[in-house]
């Protein structure tokens, strides 16, 4: 999973932001399931190169919107959750395709996602 992380030190946004915002996105692309295990915290901190408190706190925000559980023996996992409804499952497929659309269309990801924020501004 870690090679699917990245984070950009120079980028406005701060590292725990960006490894909590990218863990959430693969959860409900449903790359990552219930049951799945993360890095550990040094393991992630090291292949990212940022700080141990910075991945923990990172975790600890997954953990607080029920993204994640810790656990003593298993470390942390991704949280059991519901399965998705049929309308969640359209919309993850539907995702899918739009990203292969856009990929297939030559956009680079910044644009692919510049178009779903000005989407969701305009509301359609």
């Amino acid at each position: 999973m870690s090679g699917r992380i990245s984070v950009d030190l120079s980028a406005g946004v701060p590292p725990y932001e960006q490894i909590r915002a990218q863990v959430s996105a693969l959860v409900a692309a449903g790359t990552l399931v219930a049951g799945d295990r993360l890095p550990t915290v040094r393991d992630l901190a090291a292949d990212l190169g940022v700080a141990v408190g910075t991945v923990q706190r990172a975790y600890r925000e997954l953990e607080a919107a029920g993204v994640v559980v810790s656990r003593r023996r298993t470390g942390t996992v991704v949280a059991p959750a519901a399965e998705p409804s049929v309308a969640v499952a359209d919309v993850r497929a539907a995702a899918h395709v739009f990203v292969g659309h856009a990929r297939a269309a030559g956009l680079a990801d910044p644009d692919i996602l510049d178009l779903v924020r000005g989407a969701l501004m305009t509301g359609r």
